[in-house]
């Protein structure tokens, strides 16, 4: 017999920039050990998983998290009164810290959670990459965070190319100062600032999701390759890697860190075999149901964490293993876009 429970999830957007959120669903989906009913949050009207009823049961729209800590939980505690909320999944890093401070709150209503610290959180961000690497012993690129035009011309130490990233999403190469120009204006006009300047690494783009459980040991880690990548950036296809230096890297960051939650880590392997940390993720990647099908249910183990359960860490998957995404006509009717924008719950 299987456990019932109530899971919120959010990042529904599964577009050609997937979110996690529904491949976070399909895990929990195939979970040996829950039944779920699955709560879907969704900040954007379209966004192809509210209308996905065979996954999600059912979806609230939520005010966005820019709006501020107060309205966010006003319209959770609403919906918990109503769905009896057993563990909210975040998925985008722009809401997560909202959820990290209010986790106290949170709990209170019942609903429990398995994130970062703050702490943790902070100092993986990309601008603080370098004193990360320093402190963890782990290489990582020359980068430096810019907040106006005027600052590209005082990055003496660079040459061409180098990216250009944002605080939260996307990263751009850029070949002159007139293309960093182009894409720190698209990038600040969508996430902020400061606009983070990165040493180009030559080499392939490898990637590990992982969990850790807070306490400095690692309960899954999957590595894996991008083979096929959209103009976006985003993998289309990726196969699982076995790969012993990456999972040294992995277990020895969770260790040093006592990361707490889901986790992923974009390195690129140059071709002296040599590994830098790029990017650290703080939460499950878009990417997860690889990790699903090579052996390694995540979802599942971060919601036994939030409920304080005992979880065996995962010591093996299977190598080979292959994810190709595929773009799907969903057909839906007028009425349950005109339900979701008319009373925000469909």
């Amino acid at each position: 017999m299987k456990t019932k429970i109530t899971v919120a999830v959010t990042g529904l957007n599964n577009t050609d920039n997937p979110g996690p959120g529904i491949p976070v669903i399909r895990g929990l989906r195939d979970s040996a050990y829950f039944e779920p009913r699955i709560i879907g949050l969704a900040y954007e009207n379209l966004e192809p998983g509210i209308y996905m009823h065979d996954l999600v049961d059912k979806t609230y729209q939520m005010p966005y998290p820019s709006s501020g800590t107060e309205p966010l939980l006003e319209r959770l505690e609403y919906i918990n009164s109503i769905e009896k909320i057993d563990v909210l999944i975040p998925n985008f890093d722009a809401e997560l810290n909202t959820f990290m401070r209010s986790e106290k709150k949170l709990k209170e209503m019942g609903i429990s959670t398995f994130l970062p610290t703050i702490e943790q959180y902070e100092e993986r961000h990309k601008s603080n990459l370098p004193a990360y690497g320093e402190k963890y012993n782990v290489k990582v690129p020359k980068s430096t965070p810019i907040m106006s035009h005027s600052d590209i011309y005082t990055l003496k130490d660079y040459t061409y190319p180098l990216m250009v990233k944002g605080k939260f999403y996307d990263a751009y190469v850029a070949y002159n100062a007139e293309q960093v120009k182009m894409h720190f204006n698209k990038i600040s006009s969508k996430w902020g600032l400061p606009i983070i300047i990165q040493e180009f690494i030559k080499g392939t783009e490898v990637n590990v999701i992982a969990v850790g459980d807070g306490k400095g040991n690692t309960v899954g880690a999957v590595p894996m390759r991008k083979q096929f990548i959209t103009d976006k950036g985003k993998a289309w296809a990726g196969i699982t890697l076995k790969d012993d230096k990456m999972m040294e890297l992995t277990h020895s960051i969770i260790s040093q860190t006592k990361w707490r939650g889901g986790m992923e880590l974009e390195l690129i392997k140059t071709y002296d075999n040599e590994y830098y940390l790029v990017e650290i993720n703080p939460r499950l990647p878009a990417w997860v149901y690889l990790a699903v099908g090579a052996g390694q249910n995540l979802p599942e183990a971060i919601v036994k964490l939030a409920l304080g359960m005992e979880v065996k860490p995962y010591t093996k998957h299977d190598v080979g293993t292959l994810f190709i995404r595929y773009s799907y006509d969903l057909i839906c009717k007028l009425e349950e876009f005109e339900k979701l924008s008319t009373y925000g719950e469909l």
